[in-house]
């Protein structure tokens, strides 16, 4: 019975994902919120512009494929910081912590924040501005366990919380993940992935900040405080699906991977990268990924779709070479600001 529990899991995914996406629609671009769901701090994967579904391990999994977390030696720690569009002031940071649990499984645990900084603030009257500033709190912690089956197909689910406000308002929503990873061949040379992201409830923005004073429909002279109602919106989910295949040479390997996703919010978008790495300890990585419809230059994407990034995993024990220190680098390229720069550091046991 247990070899069928994979199967019926990844069914699962795609009858939910019939039932919940409408992929790939320009007509509802621009509906959905909480797109903070969508911006990886994470440099590993983000260095192949986050197509690595199928490959994804670790912390990382937790923002792509869940299914991937349980791939770990024992213990895994990871701390993220990107900075979003350099020139906007906007930074990302997360931390995520993942652990073996028996033979099979793990749990993990991350945590991730955006920066803003310190915004002015202006109103009607005061368009130059108060004096005195604020800087929004978004955030989204999530935790989810993932499962490995013969060490072929990994399932994992994950909960997530998204929060999101300002001194008088703020807004909340619950989100699941779910993810299947299936790796065949003489060496694991074959890899499999598909992930469900961002299903989950509505958010709509409350607080004393909506509240307005107008004069009283029964009667002048004086006013009073009326609550507006906010227009609530759902959350960026899509679907990915990915393949990687491991070219080894001794001591060399060389990874080819291809992505596709579908957003229910926007356009798809399709992809592919290379990763060549020496004994597992230095790493380069290059991707490019290309959205439908993009050769509009009003509604298309602020990436140019290249990417590329480094890694270095160093030992720290002859006797534990699974015990390492690494240090992930990646660049995203946009066709405004400077791009997007992350940097990560991580520790497995």
């Amino acid at each position: 019975m247990k070899k069928y529990i994979p199967l019926l899991f990844a069914l699962l995914i795609c009858s939910i994902t019939s039932q919940s996406l409408q992929a790939g629609n320009p007509d509802r671009q621009g509906e959905a919120g909480a797109y903070e769901l969508l911006m990886n701090p994470w440099a590993k994967s983000a260095g192949l512009h986050t197509m690595t579904t199928a490959t994804i391990t670790g912390v990382e999994a937790l923002r792509v494929n869940v299914a991937g977390l349980s791939r770990i030696n024992k213990t895994e720690v990871n701390m993220g910081h990107a900075l979003y569009l350099q020139g906007t002031d906007i930074r990302l940071n997360a931390f995520g912590i993942a652990q073996r649990v028996g033979e099979s499984g793990s749990f993990g645990f991350s945590i991730m924040s955006v920066d803003f900084g310190d915004i002015r603030e202006t109103t009607v009257n005061q368009p130059e501005g108060t004096g005195t500033t604020f800087s929004p709190q978004f955030f989204n912690i999530g935790v989810g366990y993932s499962h490995t089956f013969s060490n072929k197909i990994s399932v994992g689910a994950a909960f997530r919380v998204v929060s999101e406000s300002i001194a008088d308002v703020s807004a909340m929503a619950f989100a699941v993940d779910a993810g299947v990873q299936y790796v065949a061949g003489d060496q694991d040379n074959f890899k499999f992935g598909i992930s469900l992201r961002n299903i989950g409830s509505r958010m709509t923005y409350r607080g004393e900040g909506l509240a307005v004073q107008a004069p009283s429909p029964n009667s002048s002279g004086y006013e009073l405080t009326f609550s507006q109602r906010a227009a609530s919106f759902e959350l960026p989910s899509l679907l990915n699906i990915g393949l990687a295949y491991d070219f080894l040479f001794n001591h060399h390997r060389l990874r080819v991977l291809g992505n596709f996703t579908a957003h229910s919010f926007s356009q798809d978008q399709i992809g592919g990268g290379l990763e060549y790495a020496l004994n597992e300890v230095f790493m380069l990585r290059a991707g490019y990924k290309y959205e439908f419809g993009s050769e509009n230059d009003i509604e298309g994407p602020i990436y140019t779709g290249l990417s590329a990034g480094a890694s270095v995993a160093i030992p720290l024990s002859k006797e534990k070479k699974n015990t390492r220190l690494g240090i992930d680098y990646a660049y995203r390229a946009t066709k405004v600001w400077n791009g997007t720069h992350n940097i990560a550091v991580r520790i497995a046991i």
